[in-house]
């Protein structure tokens, strides 16, 4: 027999939360029963293309997220639920477009028609305000509510009923390893006392980076032996690599770009800092608490993050010299021994849950 196919439509398969949870998904669900295909919408290829294809998945290219065409992503997605009638079940994690991709399937005759939170807020400038507009035109056409969180839930789809589905990962993968701390740092050429901070995080205003920066030129004055690791890259990248070298901190900042290694890095870390403006429930958090980090996240960030006793919440209303102080006062802690309760965050359970939640979908039709 021919495995189910589940069409996962979104922005693109770069190396972002999302991207990783359905990666995650996708290397451990039995793909001799569930096969994932993706449509993405920009043409150029991007970081996970190859292993999706490695792995039997198909990927189609559509260019809205470029040309800003709306009219002709419209006939597109309609055509192509007509062209493709082999998929029953859609999973939607691009709520700004869902409203047209999930009404062309719903029309074309998609009985499972998913979409999935995985955001609370939006940027407060014209570009986020029109996503807000399109936001709430992403429930119309679905007929299945997932959620990262409960927070995420409510920003969506306000009262109806939704399933909260963990961004879980491996959780083995990011296990503390002493012998792979030591290599990662010899490999980056950090001394051994050194204090070393770590974002992994797409560059995008939502992320806070700017703010992040401001926190470490007030953690240096504290803390001189100090570096910060920035693993991603994105659309602020000019404007964090300017206030970088504003501050002179240009020998202590490593701006590492999309790294396929992040669990390693975490290991040659000591402090996780995600300042972010809103998160839905972010993948890095529970990866980092998964290496036993200590972690410092916003306020913004819910709760339902937390797996271990390692994790502080701050403001970001507060004075960077306040969150500078409080990653010193605990920059000093005993990271073999922490205890992590992570059980819904385990990519084994979670991989088979949702594997018979897409068989069932097949099989009621």
């Amino acid at each position: 027999m021919e495995p189910i196919r589940i069409l996962h439509i979104v922005p693109n398969m770069n190396n972002g939360g999302i991207e990783n949870l359905i990666m995650n998904l996708y290397r451990n669900i039995d793909r001799s029963l569930v096969q994932f295909d993706f449509l993405v919408h920009y043409k150029k290829r991007c970081f996970f293309d190859d292993e999706i294809e490695k792995l039997g998945g198909k990927i189609y290219r559509f260019s809205v997220c470029e040309d800003y065409n709306l009219i002709k992503y419209k006939r597109q997605v309609s055509s192509f639920f007509r062209e493709h009638p082999e998929y029953k079940v859609v999973h939607g994690h691009m709520a700004s477009l869902a409203y047209f991709y999930l009404g062309a399937a719903k029309k074309n005759g998609v009985k499972i028609r998913i979409v999935h939170s995985h955001g609370t807020s939006h940027l407060k400038n014209l570009k986020g305000y029109i996503k807000y507009v399109l936001f709430k035109g992403a429930k119309k056409n679905a007929n299945v509510y997932y959620a990262c969180s409960t927070e995420a839930g409510k920003y969506l789809f306000g009262n109806k009923k939704f399933e909260f589905i963990p961004n879980a990962i491996d959780l083995e993968k990011y296990d503390y390893n002493e012998e792979i701390r030591k290599q990662t740092r010899n490999q980056l050429k950090i001394k051994k006392n050194t204090l070393v901070l770590i974002n992994v995080a797409r560059f995008n205003l939502q992320k806070n980076h700017i703010y992040l920066i401001e926190i470490f030129k007030e953690l240096k004055k504290l803390n001189n032996d100090s570096i910060l690791l920035l693993a991603g890259d994105g659309e602020t990248r000019n404007d964090i690599e300017s206030k970088i070298k504003e501050y002179n901190l240009e020998d202590s900042v490593y701006l590492l770009g999309v790294r396929s290694d992040v669990d390693k890095l975490y290991q040659a870390s000591d402090i996780f800092i995600l300042p972010s403006l809103f998160e839905g429930l972010p993948v890095t958090g529970v990866e980092a608490q998964a290496s036993k980090i200590k972690c410092f996240f916003s306020s913004e960030i819910t709760r339902e993050v937390i797996i271990s006793e390692n994790t502080h919440f701050i403001s970001i209303n507060e004075k960077p010299s306040v969150w500078a102080k409080e990653i010193v006062k605990n920059m000093n802690y005993d990271r073999k021994n922490q205890v992590i309760e992570a059980n819904d965050f385990n990519i084994k359970t979670l991989s088979k849950n949702m594997e018979l939640k897409y068989i069932s979908f097949y099989n009621e039709q």
